[in-house]
Protein backbone atom coordinates (compact mmCIF):
# COMPACT_ATOMS: atom_id res chain seq x y z
CA UNK A 1 0.00 0.00 0.00
CA UNK A 2 1.14 3.49 -0.49
CA UNK A 3 2.70 5.52 1.81
CA UNK A 4 3.34 8.97 1.54
CA UNK A 5 5.65 11.03 4.21
CA UNK A 6 4.44 14.62 5.44
CA UNK A 7 7.00 16.65 6.92
CA UNK A 8 5.24 19.95 6.76
CA UNK A 9 1.65 21.31 6.94
CA UNK A 10 1.35 21.24 3.05
CA UNK A 11 -2.10 20.55 1.30
CA UNK A 12 -2.69 16.69 2.27
CA UNK A 13 -1.75 17.94 5.75
CA UNK A 14 -4.08 20.66 5.80
CA UNK A 15 -6.66 18.49 3.77
CA UNK A 16 -6.78 16.08 6.54
CA UNK A 17 -7.16 19.00 9.18
CA UNK A 18 -10.15 20.69 7.32
CA UNK A 19 -11.97 16.88 7.30
CA UNK A 20 -11.60 17.10 10.79
CA UNK A 21 -12.55 20.62 11.81
CA UNK A 22 -14.84 22.16 8.77
CA UNK A 23 -18.77 20.52 8.52
CA UNK A 24 -18.60 22.28 4.92
CA UNK A 25 -15.97 20.55 3.46
CA UNK A 26 -16.54 17.07 4.95
CA UNK A 27 -19.78 17.08 2.99
CA UNK A 28 -18.50 18.28 -0.15
CA UNK A 29 -15.33 15.46 0.07
CA UNK A 30 -18.07 13.18 1.56
CA UNK A 31 -15.09 11.92 4.00
CA UNK A 32 -14.76 12.20 7.67
CA UNK A 33 -12.20 11.95 10.33
CA UNK A 34 -12.31 9.08 12.56
CA UNK A 35 -9.68 8.31 16.09
CA UNK A 36 -9.73 5.86 18.47
CA UNK A 37 -8.90 1.91 18.98
CA UNK A 38 -12.88 1.50 18.82
CA UNK A 39 -13.93 3.63 16.11
CA UNK A 40 -11.67 2.26 13.91
CA UNK A 41 -12.04 -1.54 14.82
CA UNK A 42 -15.82 -1.02 14.43
CA UNK A 43 -15.58 0.70 10.83
CA UNK A 44 -13.73 -2.17 9.52
CA UNK A 45 -15.86 -4.58 11.16
CA UNK A 46 -18.94 -2.83 9.70
CA UNK A 47 -17.43 -2.44 6.18
CA UNK A 48 -16.93 1.15 5.96
CA UNK A 49 -14.72 2.40 3.47
CA UNK A 50 -11.28 3.70 4.94
CA UNK A 51 -9.72 5.63 2.44
CA UNK A 52 -6.55 6.50 4.76
CA UNK A 53 -4.71 5.73 7.38
CA UNK A 54 -2.41 8.48 9.38
CA UNK A 55 -0.38 7.25 11.91
CA UNK A 56 3.01 9.29 13.45
CA UNK A 57 6.61 8.33 13.09
CA UNK A 58 6.83 6.74 16.35
CA UNK A 59 6.77 2.42 16.63
CA UNK A 60 3.53 1.10 16.01
CA UNK A 61 1.51 -2.24 18.27
CA UNK A 62 1.03 -5.15 16.75
CA UNK A 63 -2.51 -3.84 16.53
CA UNK A 64 -1.91 -0.86 14.42
CA UNK A 65 0.72 -2.87 12.31
CA UNK A 66 -2.02 -5.34 11.61
CA UNK A 67 -4.25 -2.66 10.64
CA UNK A 68 -2.17 -1.60 7.94
CA UNK A 69 -1.59 -4.91 6.82
CA UNK A 70 -5.13 -6.04 6.02
CA UNK A 71 -7.57 -3.10 5.65
CA UNK A 72 -7.03 -1.90 1.80
CA UNK A 73 -6.68 2.16 1.43
CA UNK A 74 -6.03 4.47 -1.39
CA UNK A 75 -3.08 5.66 0.22
CA UNK A 76 -1.45 6.04 3.98
CA UNK A 77 0.07 8.99 5.65
CA UNK A 78 3.15 9.27 8.10
CA UNK A 79 3.37 12.16 9.41
CA UNK A 80 6.58 13.34 11.27
CA UNK A 81 7.99 16.65 13.41
CA UNK A 82 4.76 16.47 15.53
CA UNK A 83 2.59 16.72 13.33
CA UNK A 84 0.27 13.34 14.83
CA UNK A 85 0.47 15.07 18.15
CA UNK A 86 -1.47 18.23 16.59
CA UNK A 87 -4.05 16.32 14.36
CA UNK A 88 -5.20 14.02 17.13
CA UNK A 89 -7.48 15.01 19.72
CA UNK A 90 -6.79 12.65 21.77
CA UNK A 91 -4.57 13.42 25.91
CA UNK A 92 -2.30 10.26 24.39
CA UNK A 93 -1.97 10.72 20.79
CA UNK A 94 -3.77 8.39 18.95
CA UNK A 95 -1.65 5.72 17.25
CA UNK A 96 -4.09 5.75 14.43
CA UNK A 97 -6.01 8.08 12.59
CA UNK A 98 -8.16 7.36 9.29
CA UNK A 99 -10.08 8.99 6.79
CA UNK A 100 -13.64 7.35 5.98
CA UNK A 101 -15.86 7.41 3.18
CA UNK A 102 -19.70 8.65 4.22
CA UNK A 103 -22.69 6.94 3.22
CA UNK A 104 -25.23 8.30 1.41
CA UNK A 105 -28.95 8.53 3.22
CA UNK A 106 -30.90 8.15 -0.13
CA UNK A 107 -29.34 4.55 0.01
CA UNK A 108 -30.41 3.75 3.39
CA UNK A 109 -33.66 4.82 2.81
CA UNK A 110 -34.23 3.45 -0.74
CA UNK A 111 -33.44 -0.07 0.98
CA UNK A 112 -35.94 0.42 4.36
CA UNK A 113 -37.43 -2.72 5.16
CA UNK A 114 -40.20 -2.35 8.29
CA UNK A 115 -40.85 -5.53 10.09
CA UNK A 116 -43.23 -6.04 12.80
CA UNK A 117 -40.36 -6.16 15.56
CA UNK A 118 -39.27 -2.65 13.97
CA UNK A 119 -38.05 -0.13 15.98
CA UNK A 120 -37.29 3.70 14.35
CA UNK A 121 -36.00 6.71 16.46
CA UNK A 122 -36.24 10.49 15.56
CA UNK A 123 -34.29 13.21 16.67
CA UNK A 124 -35.61 16.54 15.94
CA UNK A 125 -32.22 19.11 15.50
CA UNK A 126 -30.04 18.17 18.00
CA UNK A 127 -27.82 20.68 19.10
CA UNK A 128 -25.46 18.86 21.75
CA UNK A 129 -22.74 16.48 19.86
CA UNK A 130 -22.64 14.81 23.22
CA UNK A 131 -26.15 13.88 23.33
CA UNK A 132 -26.32 12.60 19.81
CA UNK A 133 -23.35 10.63 20.09
CA UNK A 134 -24.53 9.53 23.13
CA UNK A 135 -28.27 8.46 21.35
CA UNK A 136 -26.40 6.65 18.88
CA UNK A 137 -24.68 4.79 21.43
CA UNK A 138 -28.10 3.89 23.36
CA UNK A 139 -30.26 3.36 20.01
CA UNK A 140 -27.26 0.81 19.07
CA UNK A 141 -27.29 -1.12 22.45
CA UNK A 142 -31.50 -0.76 22.11
CA UNK A 143 -31.14 -3.11 19.18
CA UNK A 144 -32.76 0.26 17.18
CA UNK A 145 -33.17 -0.35 13.54
CA UNK A 146 -32.30 3.56 12.62
CA UNK A 147 -32.27 6.83 13.65
CA UNK A 148 -33.33 10.12 11.92
CA UNK A 149 -32.14 13.38 12.25
CA UNK A 150 -34.22 16.48 10.87
CA UNK A 151 -34.20 19.93 10.65
CA UNK A 152 -30.81 21.70 11.19
CA UNK A 153 -28.18 19.96 14.11
CA UNK A 154 -25.07 19.47 14.83
CA UNK A 155 -23.08 17.42 12.23
CA UNK A 156 -23.80 13.49 12.37
CA UNK A 157 -19.68 13.36 11.26
CA UNK A 158 -17.73 15.21 13.80
CA UNK A 159 -15.25 13.89 15.40
CA UNK A 160 -17.06 14.41 18.92
CA UNK A 161 -20.33 12.90 18.08
CA UNK A 162 -18.55 9.62 16.29
CA UNK A 163 -15.76 9.62 19.46
CA UNK A 164 -18.56 9.81 22.09
CA UNK A 165 -21.30 7.22 20.38
CA UNK A 166 -17.72 4.92 21.43
CA UNK A 167 -17.82 2.87 18.07
CA UNK A 168 -21.47 2.15 17.80
CA UNK A 169 -21.90 5.30 15.13
CA UNK A 170 -20.95 2.13 12.88
CA UNK A 171 -23.38 -0.14 14.09
CA UNK A 172 -26.43 2.11 13.19
CA UNK A 173 -28.01 2.93 10.14
CA UNK A 174 -27.99 6.81 10.74
CA UNK A 175 -30.30 9.00 8.17
CA UNK A 176 -29.86 12.72 7.95
CA UNK A 177 -33.66 13.93 6.75
CA UNK A 178 -33.95 17.76 5.87
CA UNK A 179 -37.18 18.02 3.99
CA UNK A 180 -40.68 16.75 5.51
CA UNK A 181 -41.62 15.32 1.91
CA UNK A 182 -38.85 12.88 2.21
CA UNK A 183 -39.87 12.04 5.85
CA UNK A 184 -43.58 11.67 4.79
CA UNK A 185 -42.42 9.38 2.01
CA UNK A 186 -40.45 7.35 4.88
CA UNK A 187 -43.80 7.02 6.81
CA UNK A 188 -45.59 6.29 4.25
CA UNK A 189 -43.60 3.59 3.03
CA UNK A 190 -43.43 1.29 6.43
CA UNK A 191 -47.04 2.13 7.18
CA UNK A 192 -47.53 0.15 3.82
CA UNK A 193 -45.08 -2.44 4.91
CA UNK A 194 -46.44 -2.99 7.93
CA UNK A 195 -50.26 -1.11 8.33
CA UNK A 196 -49.74 -1.32 12.44
CA UNK A 197 -47.01 1.03 12.35
CA UNK A 198 -47.11 3.49 14.80
CA UNK A 199 -46.03 7.79 15.79
CA UNK A 200 -45.36 7.46 19.31
CA UNK A 201 -44.04 11.38 20.23
CA UNK A 202 -42.85 12.41 23.33
CA UNK A 203 -43.23 16.05 25.71
CA UNK A 204 -42.07 17.05 28.61
CA UNK A 205 -45.79 17.99 29.35
CA UNK A 206 -48.93 16.11 30.65
CA UNK A 207 -49.56 13.02 28.41
CA UNK A 208 -50.27 9.22 28.90
CA UNK A 209 -47.77 7.59 30.75
CA UNK A 210 -44.77 5.67 28.02
CA UNK A 211 -45.47 2.59 29.97
CA UNK A 212 -49.27 2.58 29.36
CA UNK A 213 -48.87 2.41 25.66
CA UNK A 214 -48.63 -0.39 24.00
CA UNK A 215 -44.76 -0.39 22.35
CA UNK A 216 -44.97 -4.01 20.93
CA UNK A 217 -46.23 -2.31 17.44
CA UNK A 218 -43.92 -1.83 14.73
CA UNK A 219 -43.09 2.33 15.93
CA UNK A 220 -41.35 5.28 15.61
CA UNK A 221 -41.35 7.47 18.56
CA UNK A 222 -39.76 11.21 18.31
CA UNK A 223 -37.54 12.99 20.44
CA UNK A 224 -37.27 16.96 20.35
CA UNK A 225 -34.87 19.56 20.42
CA UNK A 226 -32.69 19.90 23.72
CA UNK A 227 -34.48 23.56 24.35
CA UNK A 228 -37.68 23.54 22.37
CA UNK A 229 -38.90 20.27 22.29
CA UNK A 230 -40.54 18.26 19.24
CA UNK A 231 -41.98 20.73 16.97
CA UNK A 232 -45.87 21.10 16.34
CA UNK A 233 -45.72 19.73 12.57
CA UNK A 234 -44.20 16.01 14.35
CA UNK A 235 -46.44 16.07 17.10
CA UNK A 236 -49.37 16.38 14.42
CA UNK A 237 -48.29 13.61 12.76
CA UNK A 238 -48.17 11.08 15.93
CA UNK A 239 -50.76 8.61 16.84
CA UNK A 240 -49.67 9.32 20.38
CA UNK A 241 -48.02 11.98 23.08
CA UNK A 242 -46.29 10.26 25.75
CA UNK A 243 -44.39 11.57 28.62
CA UNK A 244 -42.25 9.62 31.21
CA UNK A 245 -43.52 10.31 34.56
CA UNK A 246 -41.25 11.68 37.34
CA UNK A 247 -41.12 12.01 41.09
CA UNK A 248 -44.60 15.10 42.46
CA UNK A 249 -41.23 15.99 45.02
CA UNK A 250 -38.84 16.11 42.33
CA UNK A 251 -37.19 19.11 41.40
CA UNK A 252 -36.10 18.33 37.44
CA UNK A 253 -38.59 19.49 35.68
CA UNK A 254 -37.61 17.30 32.31
CA UNK A 255 -35.26 14.59 31.32
CA UNK A 256 -32.00 14.88 29.45
CA UNK A 257 -33.08 14.21 25.83
CA UNK A 258 -30.49 10.92 25.99
CA UNK A 259 -31.32 9.98 29.02
CA UNK A 260 -35.30 10.38 27.80
CA UNK A 261 -34.73 8.54 25.03
CA UNK A 262 -32.71 5.84 26.97
CA UNK A 263 -35.39 5.62 29.01
CA UNK A 264 -37.90 4.93 26.45
CA UNK A 265 -36.23 2.30 24.29
CA UNK A 266 -35.33 0.54 27.77
CA UNK A 267 -39.56 0.56 28.08
CA UNK A 268 -40.12 -0.75 24.39
CA UNK A 269 -37.95 -3.72 24.98
CA UNK A 270 -39.23 -4.31 28.07
CA UNK A 271 -42.79 -4.90 26.99
CA UNK A 272 -41.25 -6.86 23.89
CA UNK A 273 -39.76 -8.96 26.17
CA UNK A 274 -42.86 -9.09 28.63
CA UNK A 275 -44.76 -10.10 25.29
CA UNK A 276 -42.60 -12.94 24.73
CA UNK A 277 -42.76 -14.63 27.73
CA UNK A 278 -46.38 -14.59 28.22
CA UNK A 279 -46.55 -16.59 24.41
CA UNK A 280 -44.44 -18.69 25.43
CA UNK A 281 -46.29 -19.13 28.50
CA UNK A 282 -49.26 -19.67 26.68
CA UNK A 283 -47.98 -21.42 24.35
CA UNK A 284 -48.66 -19.36 21.44
CA UNK A 285 -46.47 -18.86 18.40
CA UNK A 286 -44.00 -15.90 19.26
CA UNK A 287 -44.14 -12.95 17.10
Amino acid sequence: MKTIDIHVKNNIYQHIEVLKNNRNKRYKHKEFFVEGVRNINAAIEKGWRIKSFIYGERGLSDWAKDILKNTRTEENYRLFNNLAVELSSKTDTSELMAIVEMREDKEILENLEVTDSTVMVLFDRPSNKGNLGTLIRSCDAFGVDMLILTGHSVDLYDPDVISSSMGSFFNLQVVRISEYDTLNHLLEAAKRQQPGFKLIGTTAHQAEAIDHADLSLPLMFMVGNETMGLNKTYKALCDRLCTIPMDENANASSFNVSCAASIIMYEITRQRRSYEVRNTYTGEILS
